[in-house]
């Protein structure tokens, strides 16, 4: 039997459907996830997805993974840190890349023009002696 993730060979991408907002996030936050096997509660596998901030849209508390993650932003620009009301932190622009190991508090997170990431979530396989 085969695990992980599908193969998929070069599909055209519909940018315009199939976004969701993910449990937990505001509204204006949604991901296309196009991949995944990730397991949360059995600690395995991994996701591919595209997540897109709306122009305004803030997240009010910190994320915390048990899982790896790292983040291209590829278009527009996130805000790093803010509030509670948004306000505050550090803003970035695309291009621009992070690698976060499990347990980093990260946030939250502001877009002020509206931005687009390339995420993978996945943990990692420990070594075999």
């Amino acid at each position: 039997m085969v695990k992980g993730k599908p193969h998929i060979e070069f599909m055209n991408l519909d940018m315009d459907e199939g976004w969701e907002t993910p449990p937990g996030y505001p509204e204006g936050m949604k991901q296309k996830v196009l991949a995944s096997d990730l397991d949360e509660d059995r600690k395995t596998g991994s996701r591919t997805r595209f997540l897109r901030i709306e122009p305004g849209c803030y997240s009010t508390q910190p994320f915390i993974h048990d899982h790896w993650e790292e983040v291209y932003l590829f278009e527009g620009d996130l805000i790093v840190g803010c509030d509670e009301n948004g306000d505050g932190g550090e803003q970035f622009f695309a291009p621009t890349y992070a690698c976060r190991p499990p347990g980093v508090f990260h946030g939250p997170f502001k877009s002020d023009k509206g931005c687009t990431m390339y995420e993978t979530h996945y943990y990692h396989e420990p070594d075999e002696d």
